[in-house]
């Protein structure tokens, strides 16, 4: 299955099995959690097995049910902490549904368990991700048409309309899809609208834009060239 088969594919899911994750699964999760860790210097750590977050009054409100693994975003505070876990969050979001998993972003609506994961002084946890077998798959969010969300002068480029529809295909808060996107000559720049969460989108679409683009002088916002 290819990347934009992949984000076509994932979609919020709130209601899991009682399945556990297999063990070879759950490798290849920690290995890439690592990867991210290494590249962006963020603390994400992979929760499993763990049933209390997810079973206060906040996760039923947020119609959750049988959430038992999770993966908390965590890093040192700063202004860029929000986006830096939209970003590299996503990329796990992505990696988790190639493996057969379901997930779901979770900013508020769970509770934070303590002794379940490590937040050193000076960090802070920015959200967590869902992660499971889910009941169903999901259903596809509304879009905004790319005109609302994407400028260029001129004709628009096939590399840069790939990478706004890969954008579009992102989860945001409460499906706000509150960003834009502007094409300056070759140079990208992307920029948050006001409301909640909109940091963390930000870091999330920006990831799904560089995939999706997959531009050879278009270089990612933390790291290598995009492929």
């Amino acid at each position: 299955m290819s990347i934009t088969e992949v984000m076509k594919a994932r979609h919020s899911v709130r209601q899991y099995k009682n399945q556990p994750i297999g063990a070879e699964t759950l490798l290849v999760l920690q290995s890439e959690i690592d990867l991210c860790n290494k590249e962006s210097g963020l603390h994400i750590q992979l929760v499993t097995n763990e049933p209390k977050a997810f079973d206060g009054f906040m996760a039923h409100y947020g119609k959750f049910s049988g959430v038992t693994n999770y993966i908390a975003l965590i890093g040192e505070k700063s202004s860029a902490l929000d986006e830096k876990c939209g970003y590299f969050g996503e990329r796990l979001v992505l990696k988790a549904q190639e493996q057969g998993l379901n997930t779901c972003w979770v900013a508020m609506t769970y509770s934070k368990i303590k002794t379940a994961f490590t937040v050193e002084k000076g960090e802070k946890l920015c959200a967590v991700i869902a992660l499971g077998y889910g009941k169903t798959q999901g259903v596809p969010h509304k879009s905004k048409a790319i005109s609302e969300i994407a400028k260029v002068e001129g004709k628009m480029p096939e590399w840069f309309k790939n990478g706004i529809e890969a954008a579009l295909l992102a989860p945001t808060a409460m499906n706000q899809q509150k960003f834009m996107f502007t094409l300056d000559g070759s140079k990208v720049s992307a920029k948050a609208g006001r409301g909640f969460y909109t940091k963390l989108d930000l870091g999330i679409i920006k990831y799904h834009f560089e995939v999706g683009a997959e531009k050879e002088f278009f270089y990612k916002t933390y790291g290598a060239v995009a492929k």
